[in-house]
């Protein structure tokens, strides 16, 4: 068995010189010169592979999703297992060897448990099971692991490697693919960037940035916050409606930013109820029969999700603008000794500005398709809600100087 095993692996020339004429060689051979596996100690490998990719291209962008695993060396046969799987070395037979049992085990060692404190399962498509085991059937030809021992073995082992194979990934960056779980329809024109690279129909994860105890109590501690801040802003605004002559310029402004952080509290609230049905979108079959991830939400293909951010960026710029109108209002009443007539005769011009620029701006930004999630991924996951900005800063300037905020 060991003799038919080297045969088949090493292909010997004098086998080639003897047999060429008696075995035709299939002619499915490539060479192999994907990164992830150029380090294999086979250069050749036989397409369609295992999963039935055609084109190594394919095989390449669904095997480089495992390069974060393979860079923390979580097992010292995964990466040699999914090359395999991939990429699988091509001998004279005419179809691909498949990897052993065994060899799947001792890749799924280690690594399951690093994937699922992340949320992941093991792949269905690498299914231990799904290889042939070499203890029930040992007449059955597979690939097992790459110990580069020489004792003797019915597996089927590359005897040319002695020393244990190296990753030739350690300080290189091959770039960000967008994990197959994370890809979403190309109708949604979701993006995902990670430094200068965007990625399209990527979406961002929406249960794996945080552990599961802080995504909670943020949940609870803000949309505590936010209906106190709610029932305190719409007690204000009734005593105002209750006697309005008794609230003049310069105190006036006050109303208004009650208000508008009444209506932020209420979408925060709104969120805080709603959970992930705003924020999240559900998982997309996978083209693969991979396990998809919820996403987060982005653009404006979700109603309720963009009606949630207009209130928000709205009502936020307002209450940026109010309050410039409150200073400004107790400067000319403190400092220019203005009388309350003389400031409320030029009341129309600070509605005006305190409610058409975020108006305008709104209108804009959902005209240009600007719409993103920058706040909604620091806040989607903790406050549930989907606070947006612009991404574009230099295009769209976000409001002036606020208490607690940022000076634009």
């Amino acid at each position: 068995m060991l003799c038919l095993v080297l045969v088949l692996f090493l292909c010997s020339p004098s086998l080639q010189q003897e047999s060429e004429d008696e075995i035709p060689h299939h002619g499915r051979c490539q060479r192999l010169n994907i990164p992830f596996c150029t380090g294999m100690p086979y250069n050749e490998t036989i397409l369609p592979n295992l999963l039935g990719h055609q084109t190594m291209e394919d095989a390449g962008m669904e095997i480089h999703q495992y390069f974060p695993l393979v860079k923390i060396n979580c097992s010292k046969d995964l990466e040699f297992f999914l090359c395999q799987v991939f990429m699988p070395v091509c001998t004279i037979l005419d179809y691909p060897l498949p990897p052993c049992k065994s060899l799947c085990l001792s890749a799924k060692h280690g690594c399951e448990d690093i994937m699922m404190k992340f949320g992941f399962p093991w792949p269905e498509n690498l299914n231990c099971d799904n290889w042939p085991d070499q203890e029930d059937k040992p007449a059955v030809l597979c690939v097992g692991n790459n110990t580069g021992s020489p004792t003797p073995t019915t597996e089927l082992v590359s005897h040319t490697a002695a020393p244990r194979y190296k990753s030739p990934y350690h300080g290189k960056d091959f770039g960000f693919v967008c994990p197959e779980q994370f890809k979403v329809p190309e109708i949604l024109e979701y993006a995902f960037k990670v430094g200068d690279k965007v990625e399209k129909n990527c979406g961002a994860p929406c249960h794996l940035m945080f552990f599961e105890n802080s995504r909670q109590f943020s949940r609870v501690w803000i949309g505590t916050w936010a209906i106190l801040c709610a029932a305190s802003c719409l007690f204000t605004v009734c005593t105002f409606l209750i006697d309005t002559d008794r609230f003049r310029y310069p105190e006036r402004p006050i109303i208004f930013l009650s208000v508008c952080y009444m209506m932020v509290a209420v979408a925060y609230v709104i969120g805080f109820v709603a959970g992930d049905v705003i924020s999240c979108r559900q998982p997309y079959p996978s083209k693969h029969g991979i396990m998809t991830e919820s996403t987060i939400t982005q653009g404006t293909k979700y109603e309720l999700c963009t009606i949630i951010f207009m209130v928000l960026y709205f009502f936020s710029m307002a209450s940026s603008i109010w309050w410039v109108v409150l200073t400004l209002t107790w400067f000319l009443a403190a400092g220019l000794k203005w009388g309350h007539e003389a400031i409320e005769a030029n009341s129309q011009y600070f509605h005006l500005a305190a409610w058409a620029i975020p108006a305008i701006k709104t209108i804009s930004i959902l005209a240009m398709g600007k719409v993103d999630d920058a706040q909604g991924r620091n806040k989607k996951n903790t406050l549930h809600t989907e606070a947006s900005r612009a991404n574009e800063r230099t295009k769209v300037k976000v409001d002036g100087c606020k208490p607690g905020g940022d000076c634009g």
